[in-house]
């Protein structure tokens, strides 16, 4: 395990709108009032054709190949992420969301395009005096957190 510490800095309420891109929308709101590092929570909609990775097509081989899943129709939606620094500065979200309508459920990283159906609404928690990053990992060429 590693880890590092982060103090509370400001806090964020935002509304997402109809067709917005979530992943797009959050790191370019980052961008814009220069936050570097963040915690979220995001609940609301997700509408249909938006696009999960649902995991690996197979657990523990090279090069890594992943599976996506994508929405059929309209799901109401919760999750969660963080927002780091990547090799180059710019805020990197990794989120994940739980994605149900009906019986169904569906869970998974947001990064491939999830669409925002009518709202979703998020709260954004700045972390401050912490310097983590991602960073490139040349074994399975993921931008891993490094607290």
């Amino acid at each position: 395990m590693k880890y590092s510490e982060a103090r509370q800095g400001r806090i964020f309420v935002i509304r997402l709108e109809d067709g917005e891109t979530v992943h797009e929308k959050l790191e370019g709101f980052a961008r814009d009032q220069g936050i570097e590092r963040a915690q979220l929570v995001i609940i609301g909609g997700a509408d249909k054709g938006s696009r999960l990775v649902v995991g690996p097509q197979e657990s523990r081989t090279l090069p890594v190949m992943p599976m996506t899943h994508e929405l059929y129709d309209a799901h109401e939606i919760t999750g969660t992420g963080t927002i780091f620094p990547d090799d180059d500065g710019n805020p990197l979200l990794h989120m994940h969301m739980a994605c149900g309508r009906e019986e169904n459920t569906v869970t998974g990283c947001i990064r491939n395009g999830v669409k925002v159906w009518h709202v979703m609404e998020v709260v954004m928690t700045e972390l401050l005096e912490n310097t983590a990053s991602r960073q490139t990992d040349p074994i399975t060429g993921f931008k891993l957190l490094v607290p």
